[in-house]
């Protein structure tokens, strides 16, 4: 591909170290020629940690991990090599090269809505945030939420890409969607009222759900739903 973005929507915090994420990140922006973004959330499958034996801390534990993690990405692509000596996390010499070919970074976006530690590390670090895009009036609160948390730490609210998860789109006359998303499908029609309304509240980049599963999605989103938004950012 040569337009495509690459990344994660998200990683959790808790599985891998972030030394090494970090320069994963960075090696897929080297080879993407400067494409990828860095999806990062504090974690929530225990299931999958329990099955994988990956530790599971208390949420607590994850929001300062998580913390600690962006504020490690920043001194790493900014070329800082100097020791990082978190709580959590202690690295003797950062180093990061090659280094990232985005400027001044890969992208950063966080996902989650908590309004208390997720909206505010939003607020403090990242580039972009995403939020579920399942009631319009949650969204209208957390982006007010987000807003707020802007003024308290001096940073532009215009400045950060805000950004959704929302359903996936029905396939006409197709076997059903796995039981993950049977209960999450909207039609084409049904999509786009939905990207429209979510533009009128602020949001620049849309994102269906489940997608990656059903390539004809992909091709009907192409086909139905893009076309309605030709300055927004909709992707599957």
């Amino acid at each position: 591909t040569e337009r495509i973005k690459l990344g994660t929507l998200v990683t959790g915090v808790t599985y891998r170290h972030p030394g090494v994420l970090i320069k994963q990140v960075t090696t897929l922006d080297v080879l993407s020629g400067g494409r990828a973004y860095f999806g990062i959330g504090a974690g929530w499958y225990e299931r999958e940690h329990l099955g994988l034996g990956i530790p599971f801390p208390p949420l607590s534990e994850r929001f300062e991990r998580l913390e600690e993690t962006v504020q490690l990405a920043r001194q790493m692509w900014a070329g800082d090599v100097a020791p990082f000596n978190g709580r959590h996390y202690q690295l003797a010499e950062p180093l990061n090269y090659p280094q990232a070919l985005s400027r001044p970074h890969p992208p950063i976006l966080i996902g989650g809505s908590g309004e208390k530690k997720t909206l505010r590390l939003v607020a403090r670090y990242a580039d972009a945030c995403n939020l579920f895009a399942m009631d319009l009036a949650e969204v209208r609160h957390k982006l007010e939420v987000l807003r707020q948390h802007c003024e308290t730490e001096g940073r532009p609210y215009d400045a950060i890409e805000k950004s959704t998860l929302g359903p996936a789109v029905a396939l006409p006359g197709a076997a059903p969607l796995s039981p993950e998303l049977s209960g999450w499908v909207v039609s084409p029609a049904q999509a786009i009222d939905q990207i429209g309304a979510l533009r009128e509240l602020g949001i620049g980049h849309h994102i269906f759900g489940g997608a990656i599963d059903y390539p004809e999605m992909v091709d009907l989103i192409a086909a139905e739903v893009m076309p309605h938004f030709a300055k927004e950012t909709v992707t599957a």
